[in-house]
């Protein structure tokens, strides 16, 4: 017998007795079946033949659980009411657009709220921006920055030209901080070219630009800014938000197109990043450019250029170590969230922070910023205006562990903000009923935007969210357009700050659009809420007290709420922290951080709700 022959035997042999092994193992399978199922009828018979037992109950303590929503919760009434032309703000901004298209007409211009007369009253200034070379001015807009005079109740007198502020250049945004230790606020003017900053001489201003040495480069297209002591020497830095590398000669040789609309406004994508500037305050007037020595100069590793697209910014103590960090958002790029070492340098730590993307790992249009204790707890969330079909991010973080996650969607803000291209944002108590709610302001970059996207309009409303408080899953609710009054009239938003411009506790609210006239909304909630109004006066040096924390104990919440003025989109908000105190009538103690969250806190005790607050810190 060949080996052939054999193997072939072997192989049957092996073949025959697997399927006797098959069907033995069928059989005994349903031998078991019927086993089990004998016993089934078996059981089921004597189960209903026994006697009944009485059930036993087992006592269980209470669950204690969070107690959350179970039906739509219904945001009060929040009208605000537009004053602008009653209140004497005449004011319309020129963006220089004449039908070139260029990039940089779309972005502007910012505004503020400031007290730089030093009578106590907010006043407001708007940035500018101007014609392109070889264009007629139009006679229906403004020519140069402006500034209004507050009297006390709301009303502003045009002070533009006594105080020294008749300047014009392509202006997109402003920071404000007592450069000096002189006590009054200086003002920075970021622009597309030079910028500038004005010394406050007693209410008159003097450009010092040149000799601070915080010009930039003339080519360079600046947007926010802050001031606030990173170094914690006793004086103001400075943080400069630079865009993109913008040249009129790539915008119009670029040409970008969109179907039924012709030559449109192309994307930031057509162009490289730029770095940001970080002035150091040498204390003597003078500032050094020393960004990449301290750590935030980011490059693309693919393309070697620079990675940045800066828009917005806000100094905050994310880990609570007491020095000063840096969130920068980013515009079609992933956000940067440098980390202050304490030693002069920082460290880009967005990706391992979860903050350089959104919720499904993608860059978005990033544009206005700002941060709160919107749970009046250890919780911190960090908000972010963003692009159209985008939603606003809500980066959420319980206390200094630094890793954040993208809440939006699940804290209410996500659907409803979807639709939306939002500039301005901040968060501030509308309602006085010590829960912080989110305000944003939304307008498209191109007039007939709704010939290509139907969805979608140049003109659209501003939105609030409001904080429906401790029991609830999701933080904030939409509040319906017919419940704000003119303030869900739809703009071309862009800048936006808060201040109580009439004295009345409440915050008002004002918008910049571009190419027109801005909104002056007046806050006109009647809920009876109470409030307390908190200025601090630092030592020598630090007046301004920028990067203090202030909480405030009434009834069973603690508020809290940072210094940290320069927030939303190119704009200042005014540096008075408003603390709503809802239906209580004391602040049981009020704890002032002049150092941050690490310092030693100075203490006040039982303060009235309406009372207005100068804290001086203690020497």
């Amino acid at each position: 017998m060949t080996e052939e022959t054999r193997g072939s035997e072997e192989l049957q042999e092996e073949e025959l007795a697997l399927e006797s092994d098959e069907i033995i193992g069928k059989a005994f399978r349903w031998s078991l079946l019927v086993l089990v199922s004998v016993a089934a009828v078996v059981a089921l018979i004597v189960w209903a033949i026994s006697p009944r037992e009485a059930p036993v109950i087992v006592e269980e303590a209470p669950t204690s659980l969070p107690r959350f929503q179970e039906r739509p919760v219904e945001p009060p009434e929040l009208p605000f009411r537009d004053i602008t032309e009653e209140a004497g703000i005449t004011f319309v901004h020129e963006n220089g657009a004449r039908g070139r298209k260029l990039l940089p007409e779309t972005m502007g211009g910012g505004c503020a709220f400031l007290d730089y007369d030093g009578d106590g009253d907010q006043d407001l200034l708007f940035v500018n921006s101007t014609t392109w070379p070889g264009d007629a001015p139009d006679p229906a807009r403004s020519r140069t920055l402006a500034l209004y005079r507050n009297d006390g109740s709301g009303r502003f007198e045009d002070v533009t030209s006594d105080a020294g502020l008749a300047a014009a250049f392509f202006g997109m945004g402003v920071a404000i901080g007592d450069v000096d230790g002189d006590g009054l606020s200086d003002l920075f003017f970021t622009a597309v070219g030079r910028n500038r900053l004005f010394r406050n001489l007693g209410g008159k201003f003097e450009d010092v630009t040149d000799a601070a040495g915080v010009a930039g480069g003339d080519g360079v297209w600046s947007t926010s800014a802050a001031f606030a002591d990173f170094d914690r020497d006793g004086d103001l830095d400075l943080f400069v938000c630079n865009y993109i590398a913008w040249s009129r000669e790539i915008d119009e040789k670029v040409n970008y197109r969109l179907t039924g609309i012709g030559r449109a406004y192309g994307p930031p994508t057509d162009f490289d990043g730029d770095q940001s500037y970080f002035y150091r305050n040498l204390g003597d007037g003078r500032f050094r450019e020393e960004a990449e020595a301290a750590g935030l100069h980011i490059q693309n590793t693919g393309t070697n250029t620079p990675l940045g697209k800066a828009l917005g910014v806000i100094p905050f103590d994310f880990d609570r170590d007491g020095n000063l960090d840096i969130f920068v958002a980013n515009d079609t790029v992933a956000n940067f969230l440098f980390r202050n070492l304490g030693d002069g340098t920082f460290r880009e730590i967005a990706h391992e922070a979860g903050v350089a993307f959104d919720e499904a790992g993608r860059s978005t249009g990033a544009m206005g910023i700002d941060v709160c204790h919107y749970r009046n707890d250890t919780i911190i969330g960090i908000g972010i205006g963003n692009f159209a079909t985008e939603m606003s991010s809500l980066y959420v973080a319980d206390g200094p562990n630094l890793r954040f996650f993208d809440e939006a969607r699940t804290e209410g803000i996500g659907a409803a903000s979807r639709q939306m291209l939002t500039f301005g944002l901040f968060f501030f108590d509308v309602d006085l009923d010590g829960w912080p709610d989110l305000f944003q302001t939304n307008g498209h970059l191109e007039e007939e935007i709704d010939k290509v996207q139907p969805s979608q309009s140049y003109e659209q409303p501003s939105q609030i969210f409001w904080n429906s408080g401790p029991e609830h899953h999701a933080a904030f609710v939409p509040v319906a357009e017919e419940r704000t009054g003119d303030l869900a009239r739809p703009v071309v938003g862009r800048g936006a700050a808060y201040a109580d411009i009439d004295a009345d506790g409440d915050l008002d609210l004002v918008i910049t659009q571009v190419g027109r006239r801005p909104l002056l909304l007046r806050n006109d909630q009647a809920l009876g809420h109470g409030w307390i109004r908190i200025q601090l006066v630092g030592k020598a040096g630090r007046r301004e007290a920028i990067g203090a924390m202030v909480e405030v104990d009434a009834g069973a919440v603690t508020q809290r709420q940072h210094v940290l003025p320069a927030r939303s989109y190119l704009s200042h908000v005014e540096r008075v922290l408003t603390f709503g105190l809802g239906k209580e009538k004391v602040a049981n103690e009020i704890r002032v951080y002049w150092d941050g969250a690490t310092s030693t806190p100075q203490v006040l005790r039982d303060v009235a709700s309406g009372t207005v607050l100068t804290i001086t810190e203690e020497e």
